[in-house]
C-alpha cells in the first residue's frame, strides 16, 4: 500500500487532505477561544450583576478597571454636571437605533462617566433627540462598571460620540476621567430620596447566552480528519484492486494448456 500511496497523484491528495485538517483544526481553535470569551463573559455578569453595591472607590481607583471586576454592581455620591452631556450614536435598543446619553458625575474619586440611558433618533440625522436632563446637585447612583470602548475614530460634531472612549469623552470635558463607565441603574437626590428623577430609556441587562460556538467547535475538529480517511480508503481499494487485477494476470499465465482433443479417425488412422 506505501507504494501506491507515493505516486504523484496520491501524494497530491494528502497534502489536499493535511491542509483541510490544519485549517479545520484551526478554526476548530478559533471557536472554541470565542466560546470561551462568552463563558468569561457570562461568569463575570453572573457573579456581579445582582451583588450587593460595593462603595465605587473600593473598585476604581487609579488606572483602568480590573477586567474581572466588569458589571460590579457599585454605588457613588457626587454631582452631574448637566450642561456637559454627550450624545454616543448608533446605539441599538429592541432593534431601534438611537442614542446612548452619558454625563459626567463627579465624585470624591474623580469624574465618571455615567450612562444614563437611551434614546431614540430625532426626525433626522442633524437634530438630535431631546431627552430629561440629568439632576442638579448632590445625588446618590448605583450601577455597573464596565471598560471603556475602543475608539472608532470618527470626527463627529462636538457633543457626540461614536462610542463611550473614555479618552474622547475627557477631551470634550477637557478633564481626566475615572477608568471605567457605569451604566446607570438607579439615581436619586442625596437629600431628598422620595422624589422620583425623570431619565433617558434604562438600557436592557446584558445577554449571557453562548451562542453555537461549542458546537461549531466540534464540527470542526470532528470534520478535520475526514480528508485524511477518505484519501487511505481510497487507496487502499486501488491497492486492493491492484493486488487482485496482479494475482488473476499471475493465475492465467501460470495455468498449463489444455490437451488437444483426438479424433477417433485420428487414431484410426495411426
Amino acid at each position: 500500500m506505501l507504494r501506491t500511496l507515493l505516486t504523484r497523484r496520491w501524494l497530491v491528495a494528502l497534502a489536499l487532505a493535511v491542509l483541510f485538517a490544519v485549517v479545520a483544526v484551526l478554526l476548530g481553535n478559533w471557536q472554541h477561544s470565542r466560546h470561551e470569551e462568552k463563558v468569561a463573559a457570562r461568569d463575570r455578569v453572573e457573579a456581579h450583576y445582582d451583588a450587593t453595591p460595593v462603595p465605587l472607590e473600593t473598585v476604581l481607583q487609579d488606572g483602568p478597571l480590573d477586567p474581572d471586576q466588569e458589571w460590579t454592581r457599585v454605588s457613588a455620591r457626587g454631582s452631574y454636571v448637566p450642561a456637559e452631556q454627550l450624545f454616543v450614536r448608533n446605539r441599538p435598543l429592541n432593534k431601534t437605533y438611537g442614542y446612548e446619553i452619558v454625563v459626567p458625575l463627579e465624585t470624591a474619586s474623580g469624574t465618571l462617566v455615567v450612562n444614563r440611558g437611551w434614546a431614540p433618533n430625532a426626525e433626522n440625522a442633524a437634530t438630535l433627540p431631546q431627552v430629561p436632563p440629568a439632576p442638579e446637585g448632590p445625588v446618590e447612583v448605583t450601577g455597573w462598571l464596565r471598560p471603556g470602548e475602543a475608539d472608532l475614530g470618527r470626527d463627529l460634531p462636538e457633543g457626540q460620540l461614536a462610542s463611550i472612549n473614555l479618552g474622547d469623552a475627557a477631551a470634550q470635558w477637557q478633564r481626566p476621567v475615572l477608568g471605567a463607565y457605569l451604566i446607570l441603574e438607579t439615581e436619586q437626590y442625596a437629600d431628598r430620596p422620595g422624589v422620583t428623577i425623570e431619565r433617558p430609556v434604562p438600557l436592557e441587562a446584558p445577554r449571557t447566552e453562548l451562542g453555537s460556538h461549542f458546537a461549531y467547535t466540534l464540527q470542526w475538529w470532528l470534520t478535520a480528519p475526514v480528508g485524511l480517511i477518505l484519501v487511505l480508503v481510497m487507496a487502499r481499494r486501488e491497492w486492493h484492486d491492484s493486488l487482485a487485477e496482479g494475482a488473476t494476470v499471475g493465475e492465467r499465465t501460470a495455468r498449463p494448456p489444455k490437451p488437444k482433443k483426438v479424433r477417433i479417425w485420428d487414431e484410426e488412422d495411426e
